[in-house]
């Protein structure tokens, strides 16, 4: 008759050297998860100290204008209300 000692120091786990390479591996990972990040933060910080302190205003007098065409091509343009609801809106009662 099994004992319970004996019961729980039985291995049902099959042959536990068959996963030998988990823990090395595993720490391969980590060790080389780590490098990338701090060779990412290197790079991120060496990029924002070549950025200026101060970024010129928009919207200024240099500002370049840019000339805009007509879409209707000189065709009648039909006036419509600005409010009047469009898409799916249309069908709603307000």
């Amino acid at each position: 008759m099994l004992t319970t000692a004996q019961v729980l120091a039985e291995n049902n786990f099959g042959d536990t050297r068959t996963g030998g390479l988990a823990g090395p591996m595993g720490l391969f990972l980590i060790v080389a998860l780590a490098t990338v990040t701090v060779l990412l933060i290197r790079n991120m910080n060496a990029r924002l100290r070549r950025l200026p302190d101060r970024f010129p205003q928009q919207g200024g007098p240099e500002r370049v204008q840019s000339t805009v065409s007509d879409p209707t091509d000189g065709a009648d343009a039909q006036d419509s209300p600005t409010n009047s609801p469009t898409g799916p809106q249309q069908h709603r009662n307000s």
